[in-house]
């Protein structure tokens, strides 16, 4: 898309929603112009989603089943008490997934790497050295930017992949252990296996403030490896993150703030997974909806995802109380909610993990809320 005046769109931001918008098109919509700019040299960053498979429809699939290699019939989950082993299918996509899925679909004219964007407008994005893209329509995906309109829970997370001398003998994924010490927080680690001998670990913890202390982090899974037994393992590869659980329905003043009518998908334009704080599922949903449009002017785009976010957050607002409820209590009720919730049936939990719960779900499930100790 060279400089000046060219129908089609200018992405900018090769996360997953911006990667997944200009893959979607490049499929369905090959005779849209299109230019995906992204400020790293690679597409998705540095991490692993993973996802029930409930959560994206079966419309919807055939944008990322091409890339999604890892799969699986069930979970573990574990807490002072219980565990139990949950019969729901799951999948993980990796970044290297996504980067390898949009080089091979776009062509080396449709994207540019190592470019940071100075600033994006409804219909151009602005480089450095003054040089503009413009389009029909501009699409800002560049992840997360000012979440200060929103009332937000955070969930912090280290997670490092391990490669071991011997079988790690984990043969499904662990949703949850929460068997480890609390006096932190509310914390439960994550194990996904990736090999026999590769497996990432994630010690995730709740807080009500986005600051994720790196060195205290790395000490608890160092400790959590040992507890395990699992000595001598090579890190190959570590990434945190610092994840919103949205506690009120904000979403407006997010697209309000700045002013600039400009689309806006991913976390910065409030689409991310109300339970895990990711927004890959809902990136593949925006991505899909991208391609049925027939208006690509920079108006069309922001009015339409603006009235996706408040679709989807009005939607959602049974997850926001059961999150606000979830921040306002203590560590340890979060934690017997939590176990409460995991112990109800395995249909239950996947609609709750994917976004589909029934009206009776929803009022098993709000029973749990108000926790009563039996200390």
């Amino acid at each position: 898309m060279p400089r000046g005046k060219r129908d089609g769109l200018v992405i900018i931001g090769g996360g997953a929603a911006g990667s997944l918008a200009a893959l979607a098109m490049a499929k369905a919509r090959p005779e849209i112009p299109i230019l995906l700019i992204e400020e790293t040299e690679r597409f998705g960053g540095n991490t692993i989603w993973s996802f029930f498979d409930a959560a994206i429809s079966a419309e919807d699939k055939w944008l990322v089943d091409p890339f999604a290699p890892m799969h699986w019939p069930g979970f573990y989950v574990s807490f002072p008490g219980f565990s139990r082993k949950i019969r729901s299918a799951c999948s993980s996509v990796t970044s290297d997934d996504l980067d390898r899925a949009v080089r091979a679909q776009l062509r080396p004219d449709q994207y540019r790497l190592g470019t940071k964007a100075v600033a994006v407008r409804e219909t151009e994005v602005v480089l450095p050295g003054g040089e503009r893209i413009v389009a029909d329509g501009a699409i800002d995906a560049r992840g997360a930017a000012n979440l200060s309109a929103l009332k937000l829970g955070w969930r912090l997370l280290l997670a490092r992949e391990y490669r071991f001398p011997r079988p790690h003998r984990v043969d499904l994924p662990v949703l949850a252990d929460a068997t480890v010490d609390q006096a932190e927080g509310c914390r439960f680690v994550r194990l996904l296996p990736l090999s026999d001998d590769r497996l990432l670990i994630e010690d995730t913890m709740l807080s009500e403030r986005p600051d994720l202390d790196g060195h205290a982090f790395g000490a608890r899974l160092e400790a959590y490896v040992e507890l395990r037994g699992w000595r001598s393992g090579e890190i190959l590869r570590e990434h945190w993150a610092v994840l919103p659980l949205a506690l009120s329905d904000d979403v407006g003043r997010l697209w309000r703030l700045g002013g600039a009518r400009v689309a806006k998908l991913g976390a910065r334009g409030g689409f991310f997974d109300p339970v895990s704080g990711y927004s890959f599922t809902d990136a593949v949903r925006t991505a899909v909806l991208l391609t049925k449009l027939r208006d690509f002017s920079g108006d069309a785009l922001h009015d339409f995802f603006q009235g996706q976010a408040e679709q989807l957050w009005k939607k959602r607002e049974f997850y926001r109380d059961f999150n606000a409820a979830l921040f306002a209590a203590s560590n340890w009720d979060r934690q017997r909610v939590l176990a409460s919730l995991h112990q109800l049936e395995p249909a239950t939990i996947e609609r709750f993990h994917s976004g589909r719960l029934s009206v009776i779900d929803r009022m098993r499930i709000g029973s749990l809320k108000t926790p009563k100790p039996d200390r």
